[in-house]
């Protein structure tokens, strides 16, 4: 036997690939097949948004 043979062998492992773990991507969750978020998310989100704007503009005198 060398000692070739008798050491374990080294390499990458397959790894199934899971889109929610990839690195590049940053508070991804997976949901259901076919799950859709409320509108209510997006209207909120725009109305926030919205008063954010104003609220800084507000900071900057006018003329």
């Amino acid at each position: 036997m060398s000692a070739a043979s008798s050491s374990p062998r080294t390499g990458q492992i397959a790894v199934p690939v899971d889109p929610a773990r990839r690195p590049d991507v940053l508070l991804r969750r997976r949901l259901p097949e076919g799950h859709q978020i409320s509108a209510w998310w997006m209207i909120g989100a725009f109305v926030a948004v919205s008063l954010s704007v104003i609220g800084l503009l507000n900071f900057f005198p006018g003329g």
